[in-house]
């Protein structure tokens, strides 16, 4: 084993193989963008209100012949989340292309708004915003809502447990029902002073942030944002503060760390375990970054495209961050396999041009460190499986359960309507193919991922109509991906 002092970036793990011990390589470093200091506008034009979300309540949906085009997925949500809360806390301005101008990641730019930032919409998904330049936020005069917003919510308590201030952190009704005791025991061993509902274990939570100190924390679970979280506590905390983890969770954080200037150390094991370390007190610096295109928005129509023949999807510039494509490795155990092109990087992000054409998909067995990197397309896996050969198994994935619904009962419930033979386990789903599927009256429940699984079910179900209710929740993810159902699609 041996310490990496960067991050790692795409080539260390290609689709269908495993991340090398040790493997390492350099960024290339990002112009900083220095402009004169200015007071920018709020959020003009874009609504935090919800009125933007209730005007499609449910979709109907025919069965399709295929999806054809050549199409660019929006920014990636995780991506766009980080780049706000880093230009947050960097000096001089940061631009953002390709924002993802979603619920959740315009939550985050609010919050940052309220902390004593400036932003600017200087475009279509072009985004500027000048921050803190190091110095303590601003006490926010209200408290801070997340929305639906996990992420936010999870990393923004990294960020406030480090201030000199007193802050409330709360969210929507679902959210409020998710777990944070995963965030906050490991913040108030690290110093901050935290009260909240159900033994601080849910939020609203009470923040009283102050002198933190690092910490060495074995996470129990692989989580991207319990580790995001204590990273950007760490940033501002006295010495070290060391994460470890069962296997590698998506490293978004810490390729954009280093984007910004700073040094972290990391480590992988022989056995897949993960360690990764930074020092507080560091300067980060305002970039000018390009958010690749979200693999998981993309993971929809990748589906779509390999279910209906006649198919022929090119998706440029999307996000292949291997930490993120496990999808890819899942259906490489069942024999499909995808065109790449163009491989390029961004801020230490790798893209790529897929172009996708229906195959024949073999069963699939997915578990261990496999499934961090897939927790998102778990839903679309599920309706893939349904038409594989065989018996596809997913386990190890408990944490679909507390996600913006239960996403295992959600997803066996609303396919089995369609007519799939899935079964719900206590960590995951196990589906029996080729089935032919049915138009039904199906339920999003409140899930935006749920939502939108079942709208491609509908496209590819045999006969009927699909009934899709409660889709406003994609909002929180995938504007656009309503408009696609008609420019992507041939009936």
């Amino acid at each position: 084993m041996r310490w990496n002092l960067h991050a790692p970036r795409g080539s260390p793990r290609e689709a269908g193989g495993t991340l090398r011990r040790g493997a390492s390589s350099s960024y290339p470093r990002l112009p900083a963008y220095s402009p004169k200091r200015a007071e920018f506008l709020p959020l003009a034009g874009v609504s935090l209100d919800g009125a933007n979300r209730g005007r499609v309540q449910s979709w109907r949906i025919r069965p399709a012949r295929r999806v054809r085009g050549v199409w660019r997925p929006p920014g990636d949500k995780s991506i766009t989340h980080r780049a706000v809360i880093l230009g947050l806390l960097a000096h001089g301005a940061t631009e953002i292309e390709g924002f993802l101008e979603s619920d959740d990641c315009l939550r985050t730019l609010r919050m940052a708004q309220q902390l004593g930032a400036s932003a600017e919409r200087v475009g279509a998904a072009h985004w500027r915003i000048v921050g803190r330049g190091g110095q303590p936020l601003q006490e926010p005069a209200d408290t801070l809502d997340a929305g639906n917003s996990g992420t936010t919510a999870r990393l923004m308590a990294g960020v406030l447990a480090a201030q000199p201030f007193f802050s409330v952190l709360t969210g929507d009704e679902s959210l409020r029902r998710r777990p944070m005791r995963r965030v906050v025991e490991p913040l108030q061993r690290m110093g901050a002073r935290i009260d909240g509902r159900d033994g601080a274990t849910r939020l609203p939570l009470a923040i009283r942030g102050g002198e933190l100190r690092g910490i060495h924390y074995l996470t129990p679970v692989a989580s991207a944002q319990v580790k995001s979280c204590l990273l950007l506590a760490g940033l501002h905390a006295a010495g070290v503060t060391e994460v470890a983890e069962p296997c590698l969770s998506r490293d978004h954080t810490e390729r954009m760390l280093h984007a910004f200037g700073a040094t972290l150390q990391q480590q992988v094991s022989d056995a897949g375990a993960h360690r990764v370390r930074i020092t507080g007190g560091q300067r980060l610096e305002g970039q000018r970054l390009t958010i690749p295109g979200d693999f998981s928005s993309a993971a929809f129509w990748i589906a779509a495209a390999l279910l209906l023949s006649g198919s022929d999807l090119t998706i440029e510039h999307a996000g292949v961050n291997p930490t993120r494509t496990g999808l890819l490795e899942a259906l490489a155990q069942g024999g499909v396999h995808l065109e790449w092109q163009a491989v390029s990087e961004q801020a230490g992000e790798p893209t790529a041009t897929l172009r996708v054409r229906p195959q024949p998909i073999g069963a699939m067995r997915i578990d261990g460190a496999l499934v961090p990197s897939l927790i998102d397309e778990a839903p679309i896996l599920a309706l893939l499986a349904t038409q594989a050969h065989g018996e596809t198994e997913l386990r190890d994935a408990a944490e679909l359960r507390v996600k913006e619904s239960d996403r295992i009962e959600a997803i066996t419930t609303e396919l089995r309507k369609m007519g799939a033979q899935i079964d719900p386990l206590p960590d995951g789903f196990r589906v029996q193919g080729p089935t032919p599927l049915h138009g039904a009256e199906v339920h999003s429940h409140g899930d935006h991922r749920i939502a939108m699984t079942l709208a491609i079910a509908g496209l590819m179900a045999h006969a009927g109509e699909t009934v899709v209710h409660d889709v406003a929740c994609v909002q929180t993810s995938f504007p656009e991906f309503e408009s696609l159902l008609q420019a992507l699609v041939e009936e």
